[in-house]
Order: C-alpha cells, then structure tokens, then sequence
C-alpha cells in the first residue's frame, strides 16, 4: 500500500473516523445473551427508522464499549445515518428500575458519534443512550438517544414490542 492510500485509510472521510461508516451495514444483529446489545426491530422500507448496537460490560469497573448504530428515512430526504461507540465510563446501571410501569434493568452510556452522513450531525459528537429492558416476561424494552442541537434529527425513542434489549442484571 502507497504511503498517500495508507495516509487516507488512517484518516478516513470527512464524515467517518478511521474504520467506520455511516449507518447498520456493517453492525450485525447480535442474537442470543451478550453482555449487553439490542436492536429496535428489522431494517426499515421507505419511511422510518431504526437502530442496534452490541458490546461488553464490567459492572465492577463501571466500564463499557460497544458500537451502535441509527438509520432514519423520509419520503422527502436523503436517509441520515449515523455509527456510534461507546465512551468506556457506565453512567448508570441497576436492576431496580421501573419504566413504563414495569420493573427491569436499565444503563446509562456516553456516546460518540464515528461516521455520519448526516450534515448537521458531525463526527466526534458526545451524546447519550439509556437502555432499559423489562423482565418477567414483559415485553416494554426501550432504546432512547440524546443529542446536542446540531444532532438533534438523531434524537429518537424506541419502545414496545419490537424492542428487544439486553442489559445485564447485578
């Protein structure tokens, strides 16, 4: 590999850090029990939108990592995309909450947007996710992403059914 293709591979696009790209391509669907992940139902058709994301967790440490990912369509524009890590710090995590009035775990994580093709919402943007998943055999999961002003169009709630969400008791 020439020097000058290294280089651009290491800096990547103006809308993606190094190794990431804009949107779910490349973050699969985790089934099973991983130490935490969720998805917001299957990848949508015109209209809509949709999210995942999956990774580690060491409620000892309060540490956490992982990748997410957000993918929203409008009849009238382009779909805007975005791919997210996680900042290592865990927020909040118990095993005692109630949301939509119903008992389960919930965690509070720091993210980062890595790759966007959404214009207003730029790469390096701080924002913030809280992952709540109901037990005893409820189904109300829910997904919620907090943006600055600039990324504000990436704000979205995800709850119901479709929802399934794994975040670890104590």
């Amino acid at each position: 590999m020439g020097l000058a293709a290294l280089a651009l591979a290491l800096v990547g696009t103006a809308g993606e850090a190094a190794g990431y790209s804009p949107g779910c391509g490349r973050i699969p669907i985790v089934y099973g029990i991983p130490p935490w992940g969720f998805h917001t139902g299957p990848p949508i058709g015109e209209t809509g939108s949709y999210a995942r994301g999956h990774g580690e967790i060491d409620l000892e440490a309060s540490t956490v990592s992982g990748i997410l990912c957000q993918e929203s369509r409008g009849r009238d524009r382009p779909t805007r995309a975005i791919t997210m890590t996680v900042e290592h710090h865990l927020v909040y995590h118990s095993h005692y909450a109630v949301m939509w009035g119903f008992p389960g775990n919930i965690m509070k994580i720091i993210i980062r947007v890595r790759a966007s093709n959404d214009p207003k919402c730029k790469v390096g943007t701080l924002g913030r996710a809280t992952l709540f998943a109901s037990y005893n055999g409820v189904r109300s999961d829910s997904v919620e992403f907090f943006f600055p002003s600039a990324c504000r169009d990436q704000d979205h709630l995800y709850h119901g059914t479709q929802v399934d969400n794994q975040v670890p008791p104590l």
